[in-house]
């Protein structure tokens, strides 16, 4: 379902665009150009710093502009995949929109999954696309696709521009709708003949825009029966998503919960948005969160759920979700209401300005705030009692490779992860004290997002330490990505927990498949015995890495391990770290899907 608070342009798409000042207040007539050079003007306009591109002939126009333009770093990967995830992992760890860029066809199609998962996630991108000639639109030319009709369920708006007039508008619209209410991505498909167009642009100081709903903010009256809800609880929990990180509301949450005393659990995608180290911090919760998140969440009395949606992954068995529960839900997007999980007290809202309203007005409220000790001393002894922890082994475990990781660092780094159980892994034993420092593909669980995601981080972050956690399976699906980061000087470091095998897949084939292998070996399975026996262990992520000139090493022994991530972390640019790793680990606890807490498995 799309959002209502999903903003859409006063003009229809077809629409052409009257060039003549008046129409615009305030705004700016420049010099006669090609549409292609208006689009690279629009977007300097709109603080873009980096574009990740890659050309083709329906797209050729518009990387000419961006070659003679000084202001905005094109940036090539070897993949449109890895440059849309570059732009995601740019817009993650800045919450700025990232933008990219493909030519029609097989381009524009490589971009999709990247499309899909910033509209999964909330996450602010613009995907501008080379179209054919407007003539052959609708008869199957050459790279030819209804780019604009493919991606409609995945986006918050697309376009098909057909009029080059159109062009300085439709940039400003877009760069509005993808970072209002709740963000996501939109598309923008250029045909050639636009782009080849000259006209004198009309560039907008604002744009007008109607929406379904206008995103509203909590009333105060709201804010009271929230406050009423709290006063009655004994057992209350904060259930904070991504929400918070998008909305910037992480110094306001702390303070709420401090002043309440209320136990913290995130999403995945909200890891970061309260202090992992904080005492009333119970990290993350849902199928492979912590022990105290999730019975706390089954056995409280009144639960917040701000700025997160209620999916599979968290509830399990939403029938048997929070059930003793009086369940307050505050989110900018109203069709998460009750789509999900049933709530008692639904209020949309920008959570900043909630959370913003809750700390002022229970300054002044008379009511009693809740009496929550024995709820939190309860809390400690589950927190003390059930730790995300590992069993002692004689080879490196990749639980205990990213806790190390996490020592050499302090815990400062921003780590992007590629999907499966190193992704799970590198949560649970990577603590995160703020935002936009874990950055995953969560929603839609696109394998080969890590390294990519990574070099998009190290681009905004250029101060700040980049590190991939991945996995063979999904570190080798953009591994071309390699190429980019040393062609462009990107310093993003990938840590290969290389286990040869997809291991949540094969966790799943362990507890639920009598352990027949679907096809989940990656490696030659006559040499998987031992990680001692790395003979026959392939690809050489090494070797790879050598090849496109990037630095490497292979570590199999423990003694190695630190010394190892300490040369990673002090190289000077990118860097492979392939670890060694067995396949038999599995990531626990784990609550089964469509299961409930009643079944978990902790250990």
């Amino acid at each position: 379902m799309k959002s209502p608070f999903v903003v859409f342009p006063t003009h229809a798409k077809t629409m052409k665009a009257d060039p003549k000042l008046e129409s615009f207040p305030q705004a700016e007539i420049g010099p006669e150009m090609k549409g292609a050079e208006a689009v690279v003007d629009c977007l300097v306009r709109e603080g873009v710093e980096v574009i990740f591109a890659y050309p083709g002939g329906a797209s050729q126009e518009l990387h000419q502009a961006l070659a003679k333009n000084n202001q905005i770093r094109t940036v090539l990967p070897r993949h449109e995949q890895g440059g849309v995830f570059a732009a995601e992992g740019y817009a993650r760890a800045t919450g700025k929109v990232g933008v990219c860029m493909a030519t029609s066809g097989p381009g524009a199609t490589n971009l999709v999954t990247g499309i899909a998962d910033a509209f999964m996630d909330s996450i602010p991108i613009v995907a501008i696309t080379g179209q054919v000639y407007q003539k052959f639109i609708g008869k199957s030319a050459f790279q030819e696709t209804d780019f604009f009709g493919m991606t409609l369920p995945i986006v918050k708006h697309s376009y098909l521009v057909l009029d080059v007039q159109d062009l300085p508008r439709i940039i400003k619209e877009a760069f509005v709708i993808a970072r209002s209410g709740r963000p996501g991505p939109v598309v923008i498909d250029i045909p050639k003949d636009v782009q080849q167009a000259r006209f004198r642009p009309v560039y907008p100081a604002t744009v007008t825009l109607r929406t379904e709903k206008t995103p509203a903010l909590a009333r105060d009256e709201e804010i009271g029966r929230v406050l009423e809800v709290l006063s009655r609880s004994r057992k209350p929990v904060l259930y904070v998503g991504g929400g918070i990180i998008s909305s910037g509301a992480q110094d306001e949450l702390l303070a709420f919960a401090e002043a309440y005393q209320i136990p913290v659990t995130s999403t995945l995608m909200g890891v970061g948005a309260f202090p992992e180290t904080h005492p009333l911090s119970m990290k993350w919760f849902g199928m492979h969160g912590t022990v105290s998140g999730n019975w706390a969440v089954h056995q409280s009395d009144c639960l917040l759920a701000f700025g997160a949606r209620f999916d599979d992954r968290i509830t399990g068995d939403v029938k048997h979700f929070a059930p003793e529960a009086t369940i307050v839900h505050i989110d900018v997007d109203a069709s998460e209401h009750n789509k999900n999980k049933r709530v008692q007290l639904a209020i949309t809202s920008d959570i900043r300005h909630a959370l913003a309203r809750l700390n002022a007005l229970g300054k002044k409220s008379r009511l009693q705030k809740p009496d929550t000790g024995l709820w939190l001393e309860q809390i400690k002894e589950w927190k003390r009692d059930y730790p995300f922890s590992y069993q002692p082994s004689p080879h490196i475990l990749p639980q205990e490779a990213i806790r190390t990781l996490f020592e050499i660092t302090g815990g400062d780094a921003i780590i992007t992860t590629g999907v499966g159980q190193h992704q799970m892994w590198a949560a649970q034993f990577y603590d995160f004290t703020g935002p936009r420092r874990f950055i995953s593909s969560l929603g839609l669980g696109a394998m080969g997002f890590g390294y990519p995601a990574a070099l998009g981080a190290k681009l905004a972050c250029p101060d700040r330490e980049v590190i991939d956690i991945d996995g063979d399976g999904s570190f080798v699906m953009n591994i071309q990505e390699l190429a980019t980061a040393k062609i462009e000087k990107i310093a993003a470091k990938a840590l290969v927990l290389n286990n040869q095998h997809l291991g949540m897949v094969v966790q799943w084939e362990d507890r639920f498949y009598n352990s027949v292998r679907g096809h989940t070996v990656l490696g030659d399975a006559s040499n998987i015995g031992s990680p001692e026996n790395i003979g026959g262990l392939y690809p050489d992520f090494v070797a790879i890495a050598a090849g496109f000139g990037v630095p490497g090493r292979r570590v199999v022994r423990k003694d190695e391990l630190r010394d190892a991530i300490q040369e990673m972390v002090d190289a000077d640019g990118p860097f492979v770290l392939d670890v060694i790793v067995p396949y038999t680990e599995h990531v626990l606890p784990m609550i089964p899907a469509g299961k409930t807490v009643n079944d978990m498995i902790i250990g």
